[in-house]
């Protein structure tokens, strides 16, 4: 019994079907391997970019030596440069002339944050990425970024991941959709390696793409295998851990949660001045009638000016949270909220101006620091409630980001593992939430769209899954009653009606009015030009017995389906239970306006 189960097994395990469906799985589970393989080597070469350019940018040249957050440590010991403020403040420019001259001159869409780039890729451009743009993105951002612009990591890493995915799934000649999953892997890949956060980098890839509080369910898995890939790759270069270090704190006063709304509220409002003031820049520079290749330097100029005297906001800005959420105490209230405010300044005039980097690492900084604000004003005005204000600081992070980017749920996750703290969940879910639904309006990521339904990428494949769930029956209001012509019916009697009717499709019946046939005003061009033969034709002669019908039972996907097999335009509808007897017929441009129709009500109906 037991030799005839191992064997039925071993035959069904080896069935030719199930072994092509293994085989298939193989072969992406190792696609999304390889995508992870190189992203984590991506995050790997960018993060020592950024290193040795901190070291030998703005430590050598300029003396200015910020702290690093607990997870990161520097690669080379730190100089002896005295620090000089009047370098720092030109350092930006020189790093923003170089940058813009590489991007500009070898790929434009390299340009500003690159997680948006790879949004419009994924929904517009097929998952298409040039090759030469992550390789381009990551020398450009890392000058950018380490000459003191201030911006994040994940655009950068974003695009290389998703830059080798694109290119990947086009060299081995995959179709669009293969190839916007392979762009959104290494997206996850990316953003999970650098930031050690592969759970929430897999979410992010999937949550990114749309407004709404949707995922793309096809990404999810990819991402996930591809980040956790990439992440390891990236561990055991770099060593393993989280990003920040964070004391255990512990929610456990329901009272605490009236301040933490007031934080939400708070955070919305500063996300709304960061994207406005973003986008004001990003459009000022665009008007600006000066070559884009200076453009970047510009940026760089005002950056450094504000730099000059508050050197905190420059750069990635990390280090300062760190020592924030290590000992909250010795940090003053004026210095978290001119990092929070100068740091939306920094990142606009850095990145809007045409510089290279990202606006997630900004963004924990501004929100961390504002977190801060508030925690440490309660815990002045009600220290028996809030009693650890440091915890605030977790919460703005991710209730900012949530603010700017319509991701709720992958940045609570971010934000969990980096600091690897998970006691205070229940808080972030809520600011979080209360983030999200106050700031739907407006996203950093302009790329995004609102849902699938206004995906140009998922256009057809919804279609379809609409066009499935309407039945003919439906449309019985359009259903349009016509005169039968019998099949006996002499042509020159036909052509007194002819020239009467506005019909273009004719169904023809017998002596029992049962449908026989069908024929169109192109069937009888023939004869009407033919006056020595109609006196000998009926209608029998012109019709075509082998008819396209389409029932009430019918959905209108097979409908449409049928209007394109032979190119007409109107399809008699007849009985389910009998093909021979007419009920009328459906033109094909009264099924597209039904179905305009329709997307039309569930737009309005979304945003309402």
């Amino acid at each position: 019994m037991t030799s005839n189960r191992f064997t039925t097994s071993l035959k069904l395990l080896f069935h030719p079907k199930r072994s092509a469906h293994i085989a298939l799985a193989g072969k992406w589970f190792f696609y999304f391997i390889v995508i992870g393989i190189i992203a984590g080597f991506g995050s790997i070469i960018f993060h020592y970019l950024c290193q040795l350019g901190a070291h030998y940018f703005m430590d050598f040249l300029a003396g200015y030596r910020p702290p690093s957050p607990a997870g990161e440590h520097h690669l080379l010991p730190p100089t002896s440069t005295p620090f000089n403020r009047w370098i720092l403040l030109f350092l930006p420019a020189m790093g923003g002339l170089v940058s813009g001259w590489l991007v500009y001159t070898f790929a434009p869409e390299a340009e500003g944050h690159g997680t948006d780039a790879a949004i419009d890729a994924y929904h517009r451009k097929g998952g298409y990425i040039r090759p030469q743009v992550p390789i381009i993105k990551t020398i450009a951002s890392a000058i950018t970024l380490t000459t003191g612009g201030s911006g994040g990591r994940e655009g950068p890493i974003a695009q290389i991941g998703a830059g080798f995915g694109s290119f990947l799934a086009t060299k081995l000649k995959l179709s669009d959709r293969d190839r916007r999953i392979m762009l959104a892997a290494g997206i996850g890949a990316g953003v999970g390696s650098i930031f050690r956060a592969p759970l929430a980098g897999a979410l992010f890839a999937a949550e990114v793409l749309y407004r709404d509080p949707e995922f793309e369910s096809d990404v999810i898995l990819p991402a996930g295998i591809s980040s956790v890939v990439a992440y390891c790759t990236f561990c055991m270069v770099f060593g393993w851990g989280t990003l920040f270090e964070s004391p255990d704190f512990i929610f456990r006063n329901p009272l605490e949660l009236g301040p933490y709304i007031v934080l939400a509220v708070i955070l919305v409002a500063l996300g709304f001045f960061y994207i406005k003031s973003f986008y004001a820049v990003t459009r000022l520079f665009k008007a600006f009638n000066i070559p884009n290749h200076f453009k970047p330097a510009l940026g760089g100029l005002v950056t450094g000016i504000i730099g000059f005297f508050f050197p905190y906001t420059l750069a990635f800005g990390y280090g300062y949270i760190q020592e924030a959420l290590s000992n909250i105490n010795d940090v003053s209230i004026l210095f978290l909220l001119t990092l929070a405010i100068g740091k939306i300044i920094t990142t606009s005039f850095s990145i809007g101006s045409g510089g290279s980097g990202g606006v997630f690492g900004p963004s924990v900084v501004i929100g961390g620091a504002m977190g801060g604000v508030v925690g440490k004003l309660f815990n002045q005005i009600i220290p028996g409630v809030v009693t650890h204000p440091g915890a605030f600081i977790l919460v703005g992070m991710a209730g900012f980001f949530t603010a700017v980017s319509n991701t709720p749920i992958s940045t609570i996750i971010f934000v969990s593992e980096m600091t690897n703290s998970y006691h205070l969940l229940l808080p972030s879910l809520l600011v979080c939430s209360i983030c999200f639904l106050l700031s739907r309006k407006w996203t950093i990521y302009q790329k995004q769209v609102r849902s699938k339904i206004d995906s140009p990428a998922h256009t057809g494949e919804f279609m379809v899954d609409i066009l499935q769930t309407i039945k003919v029956n439906d449309l019985m209001d359009l259903v349009k009653d016509v005169n039968a012509i019998p099949q006996d019916m002499p042509f020159s009697e036909f052509k007194t009606y002819f020239s009467e009717t506005k019909q273009h499709y004719f169904p023809v019946i017998d002596h029992q009015e049962r449908l026989v046939g069908i024929f169109s005003s192109t069937d009888i061009r023939g004869v009407l030009f033919s006056k020595e033969i109609e006196e000998l034709v009926v209608m029998k002669d012109i019709t075509t017995a082998d008819m396209i019908v389409t029932t009430p039972s019918e959905d209108l996907n097979t409908a449409l389906q049928k209007f394109t097999t032979k190119n007409i335009d109107s399809l008699p509808v007849v009985r389910d239970d009998d093909h021979s007897i007419l009920i009328g017929m459906l033109n094909r441009r009264e099924v597209i306006a039904f179905y305009n129709r329709q997307i039309q009500g569930m737009r309005t109906a979304d945003k309402g």
